[in-house]
């Protein structure tokens, strides 16, 4: 009862971002990339430039075009996931149908920004929901494991098929900003996914490591994993070495100049480098407040 009791508020939270993901991408598509004769990259892009060519009824091409990516993803995912697909898409195909939209803007530039910008907070928010608007991530992960390509560069070449087409049938211009649309809105769904602090994960190699953990902990109250490792080696004196502890953290980075001043305010030659933690949970983590 209580794991059952405990997963309620998950399913609500999960559901609310899901619908809301798709009330915001049918405002994106409805409003500013359909009106306009734009498009996006991914299976929404295939279904954008369909509709332009042959004027068929947007919504019906959108499922239709995700089913084959629902089925994968259902075989290769699992089938929950599959079924929040199917009903993601079901749910934008109502949007697009039923609720009455207004057409925002026809300026080439706002729509291609602002088409991308809310297009990308939907899909973002459908994707924090455990499910996804675009079934093109299903086939990056279904092609990665029989090439050797990354998911990145598969997109890639994807949608670089889908906007060289665009660029023959509606022009070079309405493809440019279209790219800039996509680019937009790939921008935005990896700041919804990632969340406002994006933390970065801090590693200090450095000769004065004790006194660098006491701050770290005390002062600014961070929590710390130490590797054992050994530190010099250097090409004027390479049998030259000593046993270290190296400190890794995990701060925003809003935080990481503060850190950086602090390790070296107690030691000016201390090694540090940095990269970026797309999620991060449990242990101790300092979350902002809101102003």
């Amino acid at each position: 009862m209580t794991s059952a009791g405990s997963n309620i508020p998950r399913a609500i939270k999960d559901t609310l971002y899901t619908i809301s993901g798709t009330l915001i991408s049918g405002f994106a598509l409805k409003s500013f990339l359909i009106p306009n004769h734009f498009f996006d990259g991914g299976v929404t892009g295939i279904s954008l430039l369909i509709h332009e060519l042959y004027h068929y009824d947007i919504a019906i091409v959108i499922l239709l075009l995700n089913l084959p990516f629902i089925i994968a993803g259902g075989m290769h995912v699992n089938r929950t996931f599959a079924f929040k697909m199917l009903a993601s898409i079901i749910c934008l195909g109502i949007c697009l149908t039923l609720v009455p939209y207004p057409v925002i803007t026809s300026d080439k530039l706002l729509v291609s920004i602002f088409g991308g910008f809310f297009l990308g907070i939907g899909i973002g928010l459908a994707m924090r929901g455990g499910c996804a608007i675009d079934g093109i991530e299903v086939l990056a992960l279904y092609t990665l494991k029989r090439s050797s390509f990354t998911i990145s560069e598969i997109i890639l070449g994807l949608n670089t098929i889908i906007f060289l087409i665009a660029a023959m049938k509606l022009g070079l211009e309405t493809a440019l900003y279209s790219m800039l649309t996509y680019f937009t809105a790939s921008r935005t769904i990896s700041y919804v996914i990632e969340g406002l602090e994006e933390y970065t994960g801090v590693t200090i190699i450095s000769g004065k490591s004790d006194e660098i953990k006491k701050e770290l902990v005390m002062q600014l109250g961070r929590g710390i994993t130490i590797y054992k490792g050994e530190r010099g080696y250097m090409k004027e004196s390479f049998e030259v070495h000593h046993d270290c502890d190296i400190v890794f953290t995990i701060v925003t980075r809003l935080e990481v100049r503060r850190l950086r001043n602090v390790v070296h305010g107690i030691d000016p030659k201390a090694f540090i480098f940095t990269n970026t933690i797309k999620e991060a949970a449990g242990g101790i983590l300092k979350h902002h407040r809101g102003h």
